[in-house]
């Protein structure tokens, strides 16, 4: 992607000017906002048929998070939720050991990028029975610290480099196939990686899409003013950039739309009537770009413009803690697809009620909004209280809703 700014980014939108415009809002972290709060106030209402909201549970929710909070960050010096949490192992910080020279601060930056994008898209779920051994550390993870250690194992071994001399970048993606997945995170029959074509398949369509991943360090460093950049305009070059690496996905105004899904509760006069985007994983990736991005003397600013993640450790904590219910029980064991009202429904009154546990959680730690935002109470925070939750009620810790993914969602 070297050479591309965001002028050509916005070429692919294209067709009725109404359409257009309706696609470029829908490409917003503020529409992922604007519209999860409006599948709740809907969901208050009983107009959405597969979920119960019960309000009052929230403070249960919120005072597990608080406790959660406080056992592991005493002093409550929370780090973002960002993928670099998962390249910690045994007390180690593996990207912080690397000791390659580099040039300057940018050339390390793009490094970044190229590591972080490629592994938060190698995360979308592991299943329940696949585990990573980290030889180098002698530890055995599972789930998404397994795969974020496999995935940077991965880049550092120079696996998704086209340059042997030159590991650390990811340039030679075209190249990457299942088979090279399965032996990087160790899969096999009797230690399945769900979704190994799909994830395989996502890391080729990222390198057709830019190139290299870390040229849109490029693209943010350009968009920024007076040295500083706000969050969402990193959640923007994102959404435009990758939009083609998605499959099977709706588009409108000529530009594909992501992880952006149809819902009958949410209503508008114009072309972007029924669509609720949600933009998770790429939402997840500007987190964990802002600290590569001040490293190279970039500052994020309104990182409280992105919203909550809608994933299942998040919405499993408000379904186990009674804040959200199943209108019908029985469909929690039920296969439901990620494009289903039942899920679509799910995630987005994830995100709104991330936004409402948030100063509640504030309250109980006694913390401002401005040192604690929604990206410290993510990690530190909803995301652990819900696994911390789930493996009290299933032996398995998985999810409270079976979800079928082909591993580039969930």
């Amino acid at each position: 992607m070297a050479g591309k700014d965001t002028k050509s980014l916005g070429r692919r939108f294209r067709g009725d000017e109404r359409d257009v415009e309706a696609a470029r809002t829908l490409l917003t972290a503020a529409a992922v906002r604007e519209r999860a709060h409006e599948m709740l106030a809907a969901a208050l209402a009983g107009e959405v048929a597969e979920w119960r909201v019960d309000l009052g549970r929230l403070d249960a929710a919120a005072d597990l998070t608080a406790q959660v909070v406080r056992e592991a960050y005493p002093d409550l010096n929370v780090p973002f939720h960002a993928r670099w949490r998962h390249f910690r192992v045994e007390g180690r910080d593996l990207w912080a050991e690397r000791d390659k020279p580099w040039s300057d601060s940018r050339d390390q930056a793009r490094a970044a990028f190229d590591l972080a994008i490629t592994s938060v898209l190698l995360d979308a779920g592991a299943g329940p029975d696949w585990r990573f051994r980290d030889a180098a550390t002698g530890a055995t993870l599972s789930r998404s610290e397994g795969l974020g250690i496999a995935s940077f194992r991965m880049f550092e071994a120079g696996a998704l480099s086209a340059n042997p001399s030159d590991p650390l970048r990811a340039d030679g993606l075209a190249a990457i196939d299942a088979a090279a997945l399965a032996k990087a995170f160790q899969a096999s029959p009797g230690n399945p990686l769900v979704g190994l074509e799909g994830r395989a398949a996502l890391l080729r369509r990222l390198g057709e899409a830019v190139g290299r991943p870390g040229d849109l360090f490029d693209v943010m460093a350009a968009r920024a003013a007076d040295g500083r950049l706000p969050a969402p305009v990193i959640l923007e070059v994102l959404l435009q950039a990758l939009g083609p690496i998605w499959p099977g996905r709706l588009s409108l105004g000529g530009a594909p739309l992501g992880d952006c899904w149809r819902h009958p509760a949410i209503r508008r006069d114009d072309p972007s009537d029924g669509f609720m985007p949600i933009h998770k994983l790429s939402q997840w990736l500007a987190y964990s770009l802002i600290e590569p991005l001040e490293a190279a003397g970039i500052a994020v600013v309104d990182i409280d413009g992105l919203t909550g993640l809608a994933e299942y450790r998040n919405g499993g904590l408000f379904v186990d803690t009674g804040v959200l219910a199943l209108a019908d029980p029985q469909a929690a064991g039920r296969p439901n697809p990620v494009e289903g009202p039942l899920v679509v429904g799910w995630r987005a009154l994830t995100v709104a009620l991330l936004d409402a546990i948030a100063p509640m959680v504030r309250e109980r730690l006694g913390v401002a909004a401005e040192a604690f935002p929604l990206a410290r109470v993510l990690e530190g925070g909803t995301w652990a209280a819900g696994r911390r939750i789930a493996r009290r009620l299933r032996a398995d810790g998985g999810p409270p809703i079976a979800v079928v993914s082909d591993g580039t969602v969930f």
